[in-house]
């Protein structure tokens, strides 16, 4: 123990902090390469710097109070160390966020404003189309609380599996029909009875159903939203950077109306997801005795004059037909006929869909995931 005629001087003060460990090693601080070679000494007044190799070092405090204690303990208690050892350690270099699905490649939401436009109808068929023409495609029915792929597709009683990926993880193995992988809250619930969910449940489905699934590599990821605006369309936004996004409505007024709403929550300068175009589904009505005839029983091109009115791209004008509904509920999308009329105007949409989203691509950068504030 020093008196106060003790002289000090850097190898006394290195002596003293030989004795402190470091955790992360086991060795000294000076064997460590720890202690900095600017030890400054100005009568009592000790100050040096103590080098961490990594940001956010969890040991910097005990390792700079041990060594305050140190000094202290074996030099003296009249030496002024304390609050005078620096900290150098690197910064911490923000890494670029990866993607939550590298291996797709156009993640498009589907959405409408009110509930009864035939959204769903209009996302089986296109992702049916779009697989026909060629692509690689998955469909995941984000409606939690009104599931209706399972049943368009046929597959109500699937059951998907957990199955291993070749980096170790135990994902969710989807459905495959049509050529389309598919993925429902429907395969994991009662299908009689109803999901009475709070939102944070609800939510926290969707994000497992699309992170925790084995999409694999996929052209077009197709995501069937729930109708009007909600907690699932915000936890899309603030989960994924969507490349793009359709709007469904019919003709009638009221639905022109909530569609409006639908596309002021997309195009929100917090959230600005880009919208591709605007479909309007049953659009005309023709039997099938008349075949020739239209009828427009919900109003006529209301779609088209507010896709002109927003400057949005009118992707197709779909005509309410009975097969149309037949072949959902045989659990056959009508998309699959390729000769039939209706076969024809879905590849048609498929056709103007993916015209859309690569001329976005080539036009903007990807879209980033968003923070939105509630």
């Amino acid at each position: 123990m020093s008196t106060m005629a003790t002289t000090l001087y850097p190898n006394l003060i290195l002596e003293a902090l030989a004795k402190v460990r470091y955790p992360g090693t086991g060795k000294n601080l000076v064997e460590s390469g720890m202690v900095e070679d600017d030890i400054r000494i100005e009568g009592m007044k000790v100050s040096f710097s103590l080098i961490f190799d990594k940001p956010n070092n969890p040991f910097v405090k005990s390792v700079v109070r041990a060594a305050e204690t140190a000094i202290l303990t074996h030099i003296g208690p009249e030496v002024e160390i304390v609050g005078n050892i620096s900290v150098k350690q690197p910064e911490l270099v923000p890494q670029e966020e990866q993607p939550l699905l590298p291996e797709v490649r156009n993640t498009l939401a589907i959405f409408s404003g009110k509930g009864g436009v035939g959204k769903s109808t209009v996302s089986a068929n296109l992702a049916v189309a779009l697989a026909q023409a060629g692509y690689k495609v998955g469909l995941l029915d984000a409606d939690i609380f009104g599931p209706s792929q399972p049943k368009m597709f046929g597959c109500e009683d699937a059951r998907p599996v957990l199955e291993a990926t070749s980096s170790g993880r135990e994902l969710i193995a989807p459905v495959e029909r049509y050529g389309v992988k598919l993925l429902s809250i429907g395969f994991f619930v009662n299908q009689e009875s109803p999901v009475l969910w709070r939102g944070s449940m609800a939510s926290n489905a969707l994000k497992q159903l699309l992170t925790e699934t084995n999409w694999g590599e996929l052209d077009y990821l197709l995501i069937d939203l729930p109708p009007g605006t909600s907690d699932i369309h915000l936890t899309l936004v603030q989960t994924l950077g969507l490349t793009g996004s359709i709007i469904v409505t019919t003709p009638q007024q009221v639905a022109l109306a909530d569609a409006i709403k639908g596309i002021g929550m997309f195009t929100d300068e917090h959230v600005q997801v880009p919208i591709l175009g605007l479909v309007e589904n049953m659009a005309w009505f023709t039997p099938a005795e008349l075949p020739e005839n239209r009828y427009y029983i919900f109003g006529r091109e209301g779609g088209k004059e507010l896709a002109e009115e927003l400057g949005l791209p009118l992707l197709g004008q779909l005509p309410l037909i009975q097969s149309v509904c037949s072949s959902g509920d045989e659990g056959r999308p009508i998309a699959t006929d390729q000769t039939s009329l209706m076969g024809i105007y879905f590849r048609t949409l498929a056709r103007n869909v993916v015209e859309q989203m690569e001329a976005r691509n080539a036009s903007a950068a990807p879209t980033q995931r968003v923070e939105v504030q509630r």
